[in-house]
């Protein structure tokens, strides 16, 4: 009977123990689904690097195909604004060269109210889709092996992550695959990252599709001093080139304004005790 009892009252204690009805974690799969986005991300990037899509995003391309992409956006203008985004939120995800020549030929193709507008939205979209990806696959490591400095900045980044993440917009100075990146290592929220990148490159945005409205003539120089250039694809137009000191002296400028919260906020003395 004791025996009995002594089994009766072992198999209740365990019965009365807490069951892990999830089972054993399955470490592995989390951190493939946590890897998975960014390395999608890195293959296709490599795959457009190998088959050379970029190639086709250049000024000389786009100048020979100009009258072609015209006539398709003069019959189809809805669709060609469709597709227009789609090509540029896959070039800012994929971290391709070839935004500045694809912000330039939304100026010449839509004007700049369309093109600017269709810009900004795609180019917010593929910024979001890296930053997910990044974050995802490297916030939680980066956590776990930052020391107190790296920490320290990490906590500064995010307190002031909105002024901080305008000024990288706004100062050309910062490639924007970078600026993509950097914040999902800091582990800024998402809200964040997606209104200051909109709201950021709303000025250059608009800058450059002015830029493509007056592309004819510069096409028109460039065809008077070469001949027959822009159906060769041999115009020599550097974009870089149609960016005036002024305009990046204008760019800095909006930067550092969106920096002076930051700075008061450094210099203002506490409050005194009443």
């Amino acid at each position: 009977m004791s025996m009995t009892a002594d089994g009766r009252n072992s198999m209740s204690q365990q019965d009365d123990k807490p069951r892990d009805t999830n089972g054993p974690r399955d470490t592995n799969g989390l951190t493939v689904k946590r890897w998975a986005p960014l390395l999608v991300i890195v293959v296709l990037m490599a795959v457009g690097f190998s088959l050379g899509w970029h190639k086709y995003l250049s000024i000389s391309e786009f100048i020979r195909q100009r009258a072609d992409l015209q006539a398709y956006v003069g019959g189809n203008l809805v669709s060609a604004v469709g597709l227009y985004m789609l090509v540029y939120t896959a070039v800012t995800a994929l971290s391709l060269p070839g935004a500045a020549i694809l912000t330039i030929a939304s100026g010449f193709l839509f004007g700049v109210s369309i093109g600017a507008g269709a810009t900004v939205l795609a180019a917010t979209t593929g910024a979001s889709l890296i930053f997910l990806a990044a974050r995802t696959a490297l916030a939680d490591t980066l956590r776990r092996k930052a020391g107190p400095f790296l920490t320290k900045l990490s906590d500064g980044f995010r307190q002031n992550s909105l002024n901080y993440l305008l000024f990288l917009r706004l100062v050309p100075a910062f490639p924007f695959w970078l600026v993509n990146i950097a914040p999902a290592l800091f582990d800024v929220p998402l809200r964040i990252f997606v209104i200051a990148t909109f709201f950021g490159i709303i000025p250059g945005t608009i800058a450059f599709s002015f830029i493509g409205v007056g592309l004819d003539s510069v096409i028109a120089a460039q065809e008077r001093a070469n001949p027959g250039c822009a159906e060769a694809g041999t115009c020599a137009i550097d974009p870089s080139a149609l960016v005036t000191p002024q305009l990046l002296m204008a760019f800095a400028a909006l930067g550092v304004v969106s920096l002076l919260p930051v700075i008061l906020k450094r210099f203002r003395k506490p409050s005194q005790p009443g």
